[in-house]
């Protein structure tokens, strides 16, 4: 009465489908755990550390490209490309003093501009590392870069979503840097 070929059929496809989910979520869980080295070693001015960690985590987010063609049930993947994006724009931002755009960082919109909005944090702890070790006006630059984040984000008409509650981190991350620039100016170490 049954089509017993289509069953094993179908079994098989599940098969694959599960394998292909599990193979999707041990990447994305590398990425995110990549993600958290390299802005650690970035802390750290390790940038020969966060550059071995750079190239890998690069081939892992092709490979996490590549399985997800098809949805595959999960939404571990948009964390994983968010930590990805946050993590990269940090490197760049302690390499080279500067932020990649989406495209060169191959990631949609959304996962840009949330990774974005957690940048803005690890800006932070970099200020007060900064200010630690007497770099003042790395600091002062940090806040400047921070407050400009936050003015591009000002335009954008977000809905009530996971982007406009993450948004509203930059504003707290921002007052947080000028009270300490304000309490830097004060005791007469910048100008």
């Amino acid at each position: 009465m049954l089509d017993k070929i289509e069953f094993n059929k179908i079994r098989k496809e599940m098969e694959e489908f599960d394998e292909k989910r599990e193979r999707f979520i041990q990447r994305s869980r590398e990425i995110i755990k990549l993600s958290k080295q390299i802005i650690y070693a970035a802390h750290r001015d390790d940038l020969k550390d966060a550059t071995g960690l750079v190239m890998d985590i690069k081939k892992r987010k092709k490979e996490l490209d590549n399985i997800s063609k098809v949805p595959l049930d999960t939404e571990i993947g948009n964390v994983a490309v968010q930590e990805y994006a946050e993590a990269l724009c940090y490197y760049n931002f302690v390499k080279n003093r500067e932020i990649p755009t989406r495209k060169e960082l191959d990631v949609d919109t959304e996962s840009y501009l949330l990774g974005l909005c957690d940048l803005t944090g690890e800006l932070g702890r970099k200020a007060v590392a900064d200010i630690i070790q007497k770099k003042f006006k790395q600091a002062l630059l940090i806040k400047e870069l921070v407050d400009e984040i936050y003015g591009e984000f000002l335009k954008f008409n977000l809905r009530n979503s996971e982007l406009r509650k993450k948004s509203d981190q930059i504003k707290w991350n921002l007052k947080k840097l000028e009270d300490i620039i304000f309490d830097v100016k004060i005791k007469g170490k910048l100008e």
